[in-house]
């Protein structure tokens, strides 16, 4: 015979009274599907942890039923793949299960996305790996969705590529001044270490980018990362041969880029897609030259949106 074993939370609350923000729990280890490159019926399996939330709307109740919480998300977010609509799903859930209680609710499944990419210009491939955060919210019936990505990429200082120019330069001069410039002389020349005697600085980036979705019944994240990608021209590569490895050096020299330029390419790109309601972008170059990194931040710029305000934290962190 099953014994009656008190429940606590549903006990008059005693103590001091008020209503609150957001009550859950953080570091929820569950493995969620994600769709798989551009194939809606290909998904994956991945590591995630995960937070969920609802407020606590009744001053006289003790607290929530976070039970309620973890269980919604191993029914809903484990056995279909994950999308803004999805999201929206589970969220009206996690209210469903708190009436009387709560009227708002968070949610968020941060992971480790990886897709294979194709090599610059050798027939290969290579897995690269995308930090992926999707965050969803639902406060008075008003649903939200936002996915962050960060996406790594090389950038070469403008400034430095015109000092090494201006050094190769001055090195041609010292080498043929005053002397008849015979073709094949200068092209021997050129391929040899005295003939590019200096070489811009570049350095690893990244570019961690927000974006506000509707509630729409798929997640290509294939589409984020190519719109990114190929705003900036330099991802970095997985498997390299030596044709690939030339070819990247002869992007990073077609794109050269302060933070500010990689930026601005990254808003225009993003500007020309509707399904982006809105986004946040920081791109951070973490300088070869410099012991500090250089950062540029740009929001879309529309009416209550991201702010413009100065935000300078990490937002995959």
């Amino acid at each position: 015979m099953t014994k009656n074993m008190p429940d606590i939370a549903c006990q008059p609350h005693q103590g001091p009274q008020g209503k609150l923000n957001w009550v859950g729990m953080s570091g929820i280890e569950l493995p969620v599907l994600v769709q798989q490159g551009t194939d809606k019926s290909q998904t994956v399996r991945l590591s995630s942890l995960t937070q969920a939330y609802v407020n606590l709307n009744d001053p006289l109740s003790k607290g929530i039923h976070m039970s309620r919480l973890y269980l919604l998300l191993d029914q809903m977010a484990t056995q279909e793949a994950l999308t803004p609509k999805r999201v929206e799903e589970i969220l009206s859930k996690f209210i469903e299960s708190h009436v009387d209680l709560s009227t708002n609710a968070f949610v968020e499944f941060k992971f480790d996305y990886y897709e294979r990419r194709n090599s610059l210009k050798s027939s290969n491939s290579g897995w690269k790996h995308y930090p992926t955060t999707i965050r969803g919210e639902m406060r008075e019936g008003e649903f939200s969705c936002e996915v962050s990505i960060e996406v790594p990429y090389s950038s070469t200082c403008p400034c430095s590529a015109a000092l090494s120019r201006q050094l190769i330069q001055e090195a041609f001069q010292a080498q043929f001044d005053g002397k008849q410039v015979n073709y094949d002389e200068v092209m021997q020349w050129l391929g040899t270490p005295e003939g590019i005697c200096a070489t811009p600085h570049s350095q690893r980036s990244y570019a961690q980018v927000k974006v506000k979705v509707n509630n729409q019944d798929t997640l290509v994240l294939s589409d984020l990362i190519n719109d990114i990608e190929n705003a900036l021209q330099t991802p970095v590569q997985a498997a390299v041969k030596r044709e690939d490895e030339q070819e990247f050096a002869r992007l990073n020299a077609s794109n050269l880029m302060f933070c500010e330029d990689a930026s601005r390419r990254l808003q225009t790109a993003l500007d020309e897609r509707d399904h982006y309601l809105d986004f946040w972008v920081r791109v951070n170059h973490l300088e070869s030259l410099h012991p500090h990194d250089a950062v540029a931040i740009v929001t879309k710029g529309i009416d209550g949106g991201y702010s413009d305000e100065p935000n300078f934290m990490d937002p995959m962190k």
